[in-house]
């Protein structure tokens, strides 16, 4: 994006009675964007109804915000604004408002879902009117809806009837663009939410259960309860393929008077999923699409499965791969869960990545219910810093260019490990370096020189400060559901490098947060080399990346997502769909901008093992491979019987 490319924005601010300090105040808001093709009118309001006509007439801007005096726009409130009228083609965009007085009164946005504008709940509290602000408009739009009526209190909130009668199109933006001052308000109170319950197998550790943890906290953020339940507690992960009930946590859960259970990963402790059906009885189910089991026989990504389309049988190319099953029982779990799928009360599912929903849409029975989400994550922790501070904390070194590629399990083959290492064999040159963050047993095998190996990092801030270290990121994956390294690293102003495959076409947006090539041929080498040599590129990509991933996955987009599928299912009533969409005061120490930022989450993944243990595993991936053959199940699966005690469940763990 060039500066011609960015859209032509107009301010226009109605400048009434004396309002020196507050009107100072705007005008060093609009000027501290820094965006190119803006012009800031103020008007006197005695003069609106001249000027406003002629503003609204003139062709030579693209959208407009109107901004009252003592209004704030928010740091790079513009520039998010901006870049997501480009990508959505939308002629409103709304963004996060804060409103304050002396100190912080509420967090709200819109609740109207993307696409055809709905009309919004009457006005309900201080907080309810449309304050112009937070809303881009564009102008055809606005022209199409007859001006702006500078009579008005709030002449966006006046006009918003008439863009719902032309059927304008919403887009919104999950950061706080606006600062809305309102003296001598208090602050409303929040509405009563939902209560949910977490499920998950081994908790919120590893990708999945990191991902399931930010959904559950942006769900607290917006006002609801939720409670944490593990099936760990009761199914060992060396018993998964033998257990399917578990009776505490199901007793918990369907007499705990949850509104609605939202489940992620459960193949960790069991390799079926009748505790869904059983549970989607008495409440709502959501499962979670962190991979694709609930859909498949056994397999969490069937990318390229030669018999997944005939359906899941003894057949499998992979019944060894995690998470393993007997061939024999292949057949007959596929089906019951495309029972428990079919069910007029089976669970529905929720898909991060447009891939992952038209998969469950393509795996699932006819009439499978399956909705669109956006993860969440802390955007205030993966933020970009100066690339040399990070260095010189890290020790790494400081004119090199650092190419990074990371997940748990760093050297995993389901994450492409033997055609990029050999890419970085071959791009290898003196001035180059390359950063492996995850668990590696052995980094010499890999052979890549200049390899500086990070090890596992459970702790978000050094993991942002790795990635905001690097100049690029890089993955030869296949088989993402969604990807969530790439978003970090665009968050910390980093862009990735990947295929257009799977949710990584959704993960990384090409030309934005990084670079998306076909999944054949030397595409993915070739553009890894033209962003190793062009800086200014690179920092284009970091730049825009942020800003883009920050709107589209922050805590608060995540919330408003889940708000319109909670809504769409009857969850929460209609009402809930229109007005705004009030978030707990916490959610502004998500972003960045906040004084008082949130502290990144630790131990989210374990630590690096001791070497004995690196020996071992080592040694069984020479003897036997990765996969776990079905003696070595059954061996592990006796002992883990012998070691098991009766341990209490707690109840879950609230939030």
């Amino acid at each position: 994006m060039t500066n011609r490319a960015w859209p032509r924005l107009r301010v226009v601010t109605l400048v009434h009675g004396s309002c020196d300090g507050p009107l100072a105040a705007t005008r060093a808001s609009v000027e501290a964007q820094g965006y190119p093709n803006l012009r800031h009118d103020l008007i006197p309001l005695a003069e609106g109804a001249v000027q406003l006509p002629v503003i609204v007439a003139d062709e030579g801007w693209d959208a407009l915000l109107v901004l009252r005096p003592g209004d704030l726009l928010a740091p790079d409130a513009l520039a998010a604004l901006g870049l997501q009228f480009l990508l959505s083609g939308a002629d409103v965009v709304v963004g996060l408002r804060v409103v304050f007085d002396t100190g912080l009164l509420g967090l709200d946005a819109p609740a109207a879902p993307p696409g055809t504008l709905v009309d919004p709940a009457p006005p309900d509290g201080p907080l309810a009117p449309f304050t112009g602000g937070e809303v881009l408009l564009k102008r055809s739009c606005v022209q199409a809806a007859g001006g702006l009526d500078p009579e008005a209190a709030h002449p966006v909130a006046a006009l918003w009837p008439r863009l719902v009668r032309q059927g304008a199109a919403l887009a919104r933006v999950g950061r706080p663009v606006l600062l809305h001052y309102a003296p001598g308000s208090v602050a409303p109170a929040m509405a009563s939410g939902l209560s949910v319950a977490s499920l998950t197998d081994q908790g919120q550790l590893g990708g999945a259960g990191i991902a399931h943890r930010r959904l559950c906290d942006a769900l607290a953020l917006a006002g609801h309860a939720v409670s944490d339940h593990c099936l760990g507690a009761e199914s060992p992960p060396a018993a998964a393929e033998w257990v399917e009930r578990f009776p505490q946590t199901e007793h918990a859960l369907s007499q705990g008077g949850y509104d609605v259970v939202l489940a992620g990963n459960l193949h960790g402790a069991t390799r079926r999923t009748t505790i869904l059906g059983r549970l989607a009885r008495t409440v709502p189910v959501a499962a979670v699409l962190h991979d694709l089991f609930p859909v498949t026989g056994r397999c969490a990504s069937p990318s390229g499965c030669p018999i997944i389309a005939e359906g899941c049988d003894a057949r499998c190319p992979s019944p060894n791969a995690y998470p393993q099953l007997l061939p024999q029982r292949i057949a007959g779990v596929y089906a019951e869960k495309q029972a428990i799928l079919a069910g007029p009360e089976g669970p529905f599912l929720l898909a991060a990545s447009d891939w992952s929903e038209s998969a469950a849409r393509a795996l699932a029975p006819k009439g499978t219910r399956v909705d669109r989400i956006d993860l969440a994550f802390p955007t205030g922790v993966f933020r970009p810093g100066s690339r040399e501070a990070l260095r010189r904390e890290l020790g790494l070194p400081s004119g090199d260019v650092l190419v990074m590629f990371a997940a748990v399990i760093a050297d995993a083959p389901s994450k492409g490990t033997t055609e990029l290492t050999a890419i970085l064999r071959r791009v290898a040159r003196p001035g180059l370096r390359f950063v492996a963050v995850g668990r590696l047993d052995d980094p010499d095998s890999l052979g890549i020189p200049d390899l500086i190996a990070a090890g596992p990092i459970g702790d978000e801030a050094t993991l942002a400060a790795w990635y905001g270290a690097c100049d690029l990121a890089i993955t030869a994956s296949r088989q993402e559901t969604f990807g969530q390294t790439p978003v970090e690293a665009g968050l910390c102003g980093t862009p990735t490098v990947a295929y257009r495959t799977t949710g990584l076409a959704t993960a990384v947006l090409d030309g934005v947060s990084g670079r998306l090539v076909p999944p054949d041929g030397g595409a993915l080498e070739d553009a890894l080399r033209a962003l190793i040599a062009d800086a200014s590129e690179r920092r284009r990509l970091g730049a825009l990346g942020r800003i883009a991933l920050e709107s589209r996955n922050s805590h608060a987009a995540c919330a408003m997502r889940l708000n319109d599928v909670f809504v769409a299912r009857g969850i929460l009533p209609a009402s809930a769909g229109a007005g705004r969409l009030r978030f707990a005061p916490e959610m502004l120490s998500t972003f960045a901008m906040a004084l008082d930022r949130a502290p990144g989450r630790t131990s989210l993944i374990p630590g690096d093992t001791p070497p004995g243990v690196r020996l071992a595993r080592r040694a069984k991936h020479a003897l036997v491979g990765r996969d776990m053959p079905p003696w070595l199940r059954r061996l592990l699966y006796a002992v883990a019987t012998l070691r098991r005690t009766f341990r209490p469940a707690t109840g879950g763990e609230a939030r």
